[in-house]
């Protein structure tokens, strides 16, 4: 993770929702960041469509691991961008590898762009 810290030394502070699909010990690679969990914003019950309606009015990026997300939900008219990893299993031994990838994707994403991490190239 000391790799992670460098990078984001040079992130703007975002405010930073983890999806409830998302591992919520993963806030340990934005400490740059105020990170969210779904449950802590009390998002957990709502529908994708009200969570993302809550999410752009406070954050800034959304981290998901739900890979349909782009498909169900017109994205580019949001004011928020969202990332979605691909994880092998949710287990915080299986993030490592994706690190740096997704505070880069979290660096550069724009409102209304989705950005994938952990994408196998082959």
């Amino acid at each position: 993770m000391a790799a992670l810290h460098a990078v984001n030394r040079k992130l703007i502070t975002c405010k930073l929702p983890l999806d409830e699909c998302v591992n919520p010990r993963l806030r340990q690679a934005f400490p740059d960041h105020e990170v969210l969990t779904v449950g802590e914003a009390n998002w957990r019950a709502l529908p994708d469509s009200k969570l993302l309606a809550e999410a752009q009015r406070r954050c800034d990026v959304l981290v998901t691991t739900d890979k349909g997300f782009e498909h169900e939900h017109n994205l580019k008219k949001l004011a928020l961008g969202i990332v979605i990893v691909h994880v092998e299993r949710n287990r915080m031994e299986h993030y490592p590898p994706l690190l740096a990838d997704l505070a880069q994707a979290v660096e550069h994403i724009k409102p209304g762009e989705v950005v994938h991490v952990g994408v196998s190239k082959a």
